[in-house]
């Protein structure tokens, strides 16, 4: 079974495409989602990012999202700090949750694959792009926050070229249509490589 990295940046519609992947039969790993969900039950977890961050991380005993967000953007040894601690975890839930899939490739959607410089624990990476204009103005559509707040995230992951120049695959999301057929071809592509 081969393992393929889904990665882009905030906005660029890397669960927009992984959700087409999931439409094609292909099972995928939210990575921000699952990590989200461990750092709300694990209780490791929890008790490490208080001891990083401070009781604030955790109101009425739910992660708080904004206030975690607004330390660790604003700090990127900070940032480091938490990745180091969420991020083991993360790839002991997928690495289990791989063991139980039987189709001849998985998906591992993950925002940071570059930038926490894990492209090497994947036999391909695929990644989205799309012109940061439109990622912003999808991230404010989307989420409850600044356009402020999105270049800073968006300033804390490498450039769409530094990644171009390191994918194997690249999907260009601006028309859905057209993200649509790329897929059900890489799709294709994939299943001959698998």
């Amino acid at each position: 079974m081969k393992i393929i990295g889904l990665t882009g940046g905030i906005g660029s519609g890397k669960t927009t495409v992984a959700n087409l992947f999931l439409a094609l039969g292909v099972p995928v790993y939210n990575s921000d989602k699952e990590a989200k969900n461990l750092m709300s039950t694990s209780k490791f977890l929890i008790r490490e990012i208080k001891k990083l961050l401070g009781e604030e991380s955790y109101k009425k005993s739910k992660l708080n999202r904004n206030y975690i967000a607004g330390k660790v953007f604003k700090d990127k040894k900070l940032l480091q700090k938490l990745n180091a601690i969420v991020h083991p975890a993360v790839r002991e839930n997928f690495l289990q949750w791989v063991s139980e899939q039987s189709t001849s490739y998985v998906i591992q959607e993950t925002a940071l694959l570059y930038e926490n410089n894990t492209a090497s624990l994947y036999d391909a990476v695929i990644l989205v792009t799309a012109p940061e204009e439109l990622r912003v103005e999808r991230v404010l559509h989307r989420d409850a926050t600044s356009k402020e707040a999105i270049l800073a995230r968006i300033n804390n992951q490498l450039s769409d070229k530094e990644k171009i120049a390191k994918a194997n695959f690249i999907i260009e999301n601006i028309d859905i249509k057209e993200t649509e057929q790329k897929v059900e071809a890489l799709h294709k592509s994939l299943l001959a490589y698998s």
